[in-house]
Protein backbone atom coordinates (compact mmCIF):
# COMPACT_ATOMS: atom_id res chain seq x y z
CA UNK A 1 0.00 0.00 0.00
CA UNK A 2 2.79 2.43 0.46
CA UNK A 3 4.97 1.33 -2.37
CA UNK A 4 4.00 4.32 -4.90
CA UNK A 5 4.90 6.73 -1.82
CA UNK A 6 8.34 4.95 -1.41
CA UNK A 7 8.65 5.95 -5.42
CA UNK A 8 7.45 9.32 -5.38
CA UNK A 9 9.95 9.57 -2.70
CA UNK A 10 12.93 8.32 -4.61
CA UNK A 11 11.77 10.23 -7.45
CA UNK A 12 11.97 13.72 -5.92
CA UNK A 13 15.53 12.64 -4.72
CA UNK A 14 16.30 11.92 -8.01
CA UNK A 15 15.44 15.57 -8.86
CA UNK A 16 16.64 17.00 -5.94
CA UNK A 17 19.92 15.14 -6.67
CA UNK A 18 20.19 16.47 -10.39
CA UNK A 19 19.27 20.17 -9.45
CA UNK A 20 22.75 19.46 -7.21
CA UNK A 21 24.55 17.89 -10.18
CA UNK A 22 23.68 20.45 -12.73
CA UNK A 23 25.23 23.73 -11.68
CA UNK A 24 28.81 21.18 -10.65
CA UNK A 25 28.71 19.91 -14.62
CA UNK A 26 28.21 23.09 -15.90
CA UNK A 27 31.10 24.76 -13.85
CA UNK A 28 33.30 21.77 -15.10
CA UNK A 29 32.23 22.10 -18.84
CA UNK A 30 33.74 26.10 -18.18
CA UNK A 31 36.54 25.28 -16.93
CA UNK A 32 37.26 22.85 -19.19
CA UNK A 33 36.33 25.34 -22.52
CA UNK A 34 38.63 27.75 -20.55
CA UNK A 35 41.32 25.76 -20.32
CA UNK A 36 40.92 24.98 -23.90
CA UNK A 37 41.14 28.09 -25.10
CA UNK A 38 43.72 29.12 -22.86
CA UNK A 39 45.74 26.38 -24.72
CA UNK A 40 44.65 27.55 -27.74
CA UNK A 41 45.50 30.89 -27.33
CA UNK A 42 49.23 29.46 -26.52
CA UNK A 43 49.81 27.96 -29.13
CA UNK A 44 49.00 31.02 -31.27
CA UNK A 45 51.37 32.89 -28.53
CA UNK A 46 54.28 29.91 -29.87
CA UNK A 47 53.42 30.21 -33.74
CA UNK A 48 53.95 33.62 -34.07
CA UNK A 49 57.57 33.89 -32.24
CA UNK A 50 58.51 31.86 -35.70
CA UNK A 51 60.19 33.03 -38.53
CA UNK A 52 57.29 33.84 -41.72
CA UNK A 53 54.32 33.22 -39.39
CA UNK A 54 51.61 35.96 -38.53
CA UNK A 55 48.24 36.01 -37.53
CA UNK A 56 45.35 36.92 -40.12
CA UNK A 57 42.56 38.29 -38.27
CA UNK A 58 38.52 38.96 -39.39
CA UNK A 59 37.63 42.20 -37.96
CA UNK A 60 35.32 42.26 -35.11
CA UNK A 61 31.38 42.25 -35.38
CA UNK A 62 30.11 44.50 -37.85
CA UNK A 63 26.67 44.43 -38.55
CA UNK A 64 25.58 44.06 -42.56
CA UNK A 65 27.49 43.33 -45.29
CA UNK A 66 30.09 45.07 -47.60
CA UNK A 67 29.75 49.17 -47.62
CA UNK A 68 27.66 52.03 -48.04
CA UNK A 69 27.38 52.79 -51.90
CA UNK A 70 28.72 56.57 -50.10
CA UNK A 71 31.46 54.43 -48.87
CA UNK A 72 34.60 57.11 -48.00
CA UNK A 73 37.59 56.01 -46.60
CA UNK A 74 38.01 59.14 -44.50
CA UNK A 75 34.77 59.12 -42.85
CA UNK A 76 33.52 56.70 -40.65
CA UNK A 77 30.22 57.25 -40.34
CA UNK A 78 29.72 56.17 -44.22
CA UNK A 79 30.88 52.88 -43.50
CA UNK A 80 29.94 49.69 -41.54
CA UNK A 81 31.06 49.81 -38.12
CA UNK A 82 32.21 47.76 -35.13
CA UNK A 83 28.77 47.55 -32.62
CA UNK A 84 29.59 47.56 -28.86
CA UNK A 85 29.56 43.90 -29.17
CA UNK A 86 32.56 43.23 -31.59
CA UNK A 87 34.82 46.12 -29.44
CA UNK A 88 34.21 44.07 -26.76
CA UNK A 89 35.25 41.14 -28.99
CA UNK A 90 38.29 42.71 -30.03
CA UNK A 91 39.28 43.60 -26.15
CA UNK A 92 38.60 40.39 -24.84
CA UNK A 93 41.07 39.02 -27.56
CA UNK A 94 43.57 41.38 -26.68
CA UNK A 95 43.00 40.18 -23.36
CA UNK A 96 43.45 36.33 -23.79
CA UNK A 97 46.53 36.60 -26.08
CA UNK A 98 48.13 39.07 -23.66
CA UNK A 99 47.29 36.66 -20.68
CA UNK A 100 48.94 33.70 -22.77
CA UNK A 101 52.11 35.86 -22.86
CA UNK A 102 51.88 38.02 -25.70
CA UNK A 103 53.10 41.44 -24.15
CA UNK A 104 53.46 43.14 -27.75
CA UNK A 105 52.94 42.72 -31.41
CA UNK A 106 52.84 44.71 -34.69
CA UNK A 107 49.99 45.39 -35.48
CA UNK A 108 49.15 45.84 -39.42
CA UNK A 109 45.57 47.13 -40.23
CA UNK A 110 43.22 47.23 -43.18
CA UNK A 111 42.45 51.24 -43.23
CA UNK A 112 38.24 50.08 -42.99
CA UNK A 113 37.20 51.71 -39.72
CA UNK A 114 36.04 48.37 -38.56
CA UNK A 115 39.27 46.65 -38.96
CA UNK A 116 41.31 49.66 -37.33
CA UNK A 117 38.65 49.83 -34.37
CA UNK A 118 39.49 45.83 -34.08
CA UNK A 119 42.89 46.49 -34.14
CA UNK A 120 43.44 49.28 -31.56
CA UNK A 121 40.78 47.31 -29.60
CA UNK A 122 42.96 44.53 -29.20
CA UNK A 123 45.48 46.88 -27.20
CA UNK A 124 48.81 44.80 -28.29
CA UNK A 125 50.85 47.72 -29.15
CA UNK A 126 51.77 49.66 -32.31
CA UNK A 127 49.30 49.72 -35.14
CA UNK A 128 49.66 51.07 -38.68
CA UNK A 129 47.80 50.79 -41.84
CA UNK A 130 48.89 48.28 -44.38
CA UNK A 131 46.54 49.22 -47.52
CA UNK A 132 47.07 45.15 -48.88
CA UNK A 133 44.47 44.42 -46.31
CA UNK A 134 42.10 46.91 -47.37
CA UNK A 135 38.86 45.05 -48.20
CA UNK A 136 39.04 44.46 -51.75
CA UNK A 137 35.16 42.83 -51.67
CA UNK A 138 34.37 45.67 -54.46
CA UNK A 139 37.09 45.12 -56.86
CA UNK A 140 37.85 41.53 -57.41
CA UNK A 141 40.60 42.23 -60.17
CA UNK A 142 42.55 43.24 -57.23
CA UNK A 143 42.62 39.62 -54.92
CA UNK A 144 46.07 38.23 -57.03
CA UNK A 145 48.03 41.63 -55.90
CA UNK A 146 46.28 41.40 -52.40
CA UNK A 147 47.54 38.05 -51.86
CA UNK A 148 50.79 38.10 -53.43
CA UNK A 149 51.45 41.29 -51.07
CA UNK A 150 50.56 39.88 -48.07
CA UNK A 151 51.97 36.70 -48.16
CA UNK A 152 55.39 38.89 -49.55
CA UNK A 153 55.06 40.89 -45.96
CA UNK A 154 54.52 37.81 -43.69
CA UNK A 155 57.58 36.28 -45.65
CA UNK A 156 59.56 39.29 -44.23
CA UNK A 157 59.22 38.21 -40.70
CA UNK A 158 62.80 37.33 -38.94
CA UNK A 159 63.50 35.60 -35.73
CA UNK A 160 63.22 37.97 -33.06
CA UNK A 161 60.94 40.45 -34.89
CA UNK A 162 57.93 41.37 -32.80
CA UNK A 163 54.48 38.79 -33.48
CA UNK A 164 52.57 39.95 -36.59
CA UNK A 165 49.10 40.32 -36.64
CA UNK A 166 46.88 41.52 -39.76
CA UNK A 167 43.70 42.90 -39.29
CA UNK A 168 41.27 42.61 -42.47
CA UNK A 169 38.22 41.51 -44.23
CA UNK A 170 36.56 38.27 -44.85
CA UNK A 171 37.44 38.31 -48.70
CA UNK A 172 41.27 39.03 -47.88
CA UNK A 173 41.59 36.05 -45.80
CA UNK A 174 40.00 33.84 -47.64
CA UNK A 175 42.29 34.92 -51.04
CA UNK A 176 44.77 33.88 -48.61
CA UNK A 177 44.16 30.87 -46.80
CA UNK A 178 40.93 29.48 -48.85
CA UNK A 179 39.27 29.85 -45.16
CA UNK A 180 36.06 31.92 -44.38
CA UNK A 181 36.64 33.10 -41.33
CA UNK A 182 34.13 34.15 -38.93
CA UNK A 183 34.10 37.86 -37.65
CA UNK A 184 36.86 37.99 -34.87
CA UNK A 185 38.45 34.79 -36.19
CA UNK A 186 42.16 34.43 -36.43
CA UNK A 187 44.22 32.55 -38.43
CA UNK A 188 47.57 31.79 -38.60
CA UNK A 189 49.33 31.14 -41.35
CA UNK A 190 53.11 30.47 -42.11
CA UNK A 191 55.00 31.46 -45.61
CA UNK A 192 56.41 28.43 -47.15
CA UNK A 193 59.35 28.76 -49.35
CA UNK A 194 57.45 28.05 -52.58
CA UNK A 195 55.25 31.48 -51.58
CA UNK A 196 52.06 29.80 -50.61
CA UNK A 197 50.60 30.25 -47.35
CA UNK A 198 49.92 26.80 -44.59
CA UNK A 199 47.68 27.40 -41.93
CA UNK A 200 48.72 25.88 -38.69
CA UNK A 201 46.07 27.54 -36.56
CA UNK A 202 42.60 28.95 -36.03
CA UNK A 203 41.27 30.60 -33.46
CA UNK A 204 37.35 31.00 -32.61
CA UNK A 205 36.31 34.61 -31.07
Amino acid sequence: MHVPGVFRLCFLALIVAAAVLRPAQAEDTAQAEDTAQAEDMGRVVELLDLPRHAALMRHATAPGTGDPDHFRLDDCTTQRNLSEAGRAEARETGRLLRAAGLAEALVLTSRWCRATDTARELDLGEVDPFPPLDSFFRDRSREDAVRRDILARIAERKAGDPPLIMVSHQVNITAVTGIFPASGEIVVVEVLPDGTAAVRARLSP
